[in-house]
């Protein structure tokens, strides 16, 4: 059974979520503690030595990033909460990192501790690193993503993305230089996380980096060319809403 503590400055919330977990996920964790602030929260972090730490992004005066930069190693999987779609939120998807939006969703939150038990003590450490990197930034472009792959998680520049390919339940990512990953993620999911990076999905299988189309040439829907030379279509359905994001005008 997972060891959990709830860190968040609002008692009704503390009370909601540690009642859900006690109602609907009872042989899965146990709840240790409940706290109100950072420096409760870090004595029971060093008290109770737990898996998981519900921690609220925005607290009274700090923020959960705050408890975490107090540790020269995180041990603990950590799984963020939150009542809005933060600022914060991009960092915390780009390093792997799990959210829950409050109020939270019974079956978000299930999943959300299936999670840790698959992946439990997987390179916690690695991605508490590169949140609190993808934090200090001064531009969402300069974020690393993390992709899961085979061998562990890989860290990568999104700008180095040339373009992405759906392969059944993975995704194959294709970057600058030629090297390519195959990633245990659906083409959707980098779609959603991508499309405020200059990324877009000309295709049902393809999403691709705007910044390394090199040319486009016309057609019934027309075709890319990307700074790797590779010639990619662009669908019919998506052809109009591409070429606005372009700017192109015939």
């Amino acid at each position: 059974m997972l060891k959990s503590i709830i860190i968040d400055d609002e008692l009704k919330s503390r009370e909601s979520l540690k009642k859900l977990l006690l109602t609907y996920c009872p042989e899965a964790t146990e709840v240790n503690a409940t706290c109100q602030n950072i420096t409760e929260g870090m004595e029971a972090i060093y008290r109770f030595r737990p898996d998981i730490v519900f921690l609220d992004v925005q607290m009274q005066g700090e923020t959960g990033f705050d408890l975490l930069t107090k540790f020269k190693r995180v041990d603990f999987e950590v799984i963020f909460t939150t009542a809005h779609a933060e600022y914060a939120l991009q960092a915390i998807k780009f390093s792997a990192i799990d959210y829950l939006l409050k109020p939270v969703d019974i079956e978000d939150l299930r999943n959300a501790i299936a999670k840790v038990e698959r992946k439990q003590n997987a390179n916690i450490a690695f991605r508490m690193q590169h949140l609190l990197q993808n934090l200090k930034v001064s531009n969402k472009e300069s974020y690393k993503l993390a992709l899961p792959t085979a061998e562990g998680l890989t860290f990568i520049s999104v700008s180095q993305i040339t373009y992405c390919k759906a392969s059944g339940n993975y995704t194959e990512i294709f970057m600058t230089g030629g090297t390519k990953y195959l990633v245990c993620r659906q083409l959707k999911e980098y779609d959603d996380l991508l499309f405020e990076h200059d990324f877009f999905r000309i295709h049902h299988s393809y999403l691709i980096n705007l910044n390394h189309v090199k040319n486009y040439v016309k057609g019934d829907g027309g075709y890319v060319v990307m700074t790797d030379d590779a010639t990619i279509d662009v669908s019919r359905r998506k052809k109009e809403s591409f070429l606005d994001r372009i700017g192109y005008r015939s």
